[in-house]
């Protein structure tokens, strides 16, 4: 799949499912689709886990960089 902003948008315009499309874009990665089946089932424990674990892998600070991102809705 072409992840071209432009086809991006047309794909929500004329789909409308934006789950099935990030499935499309993840394709066959056991990683990332268990993160989307754990958010679509509610377990927001176990997406919480993963962020932690993704950015201490990174070296960063998980609650700064959330504390941060939440500061943008304020």
């Amino acid at each position: 799949m072409n992840n071209n902003p432009i086809n991006i948008i047309k794909m929500l315009m004329t789909k409308g499912n934006p789950q099935q499309m990030l499935k499309k874009m993840v394709g066959n990665n056991p990683m990332l689709n268990n993160l989307i089946d754990m958010a679509q089932s509610g377990n927001s424990k176990g997406v919480e886990e993963f962020a932690r674990n993704f950015y201490k892998e990174r070296g960063k600070d998980f609650d700064k960089e959330f504390k941060e991102f939440m500061s943008q809705f304020k």
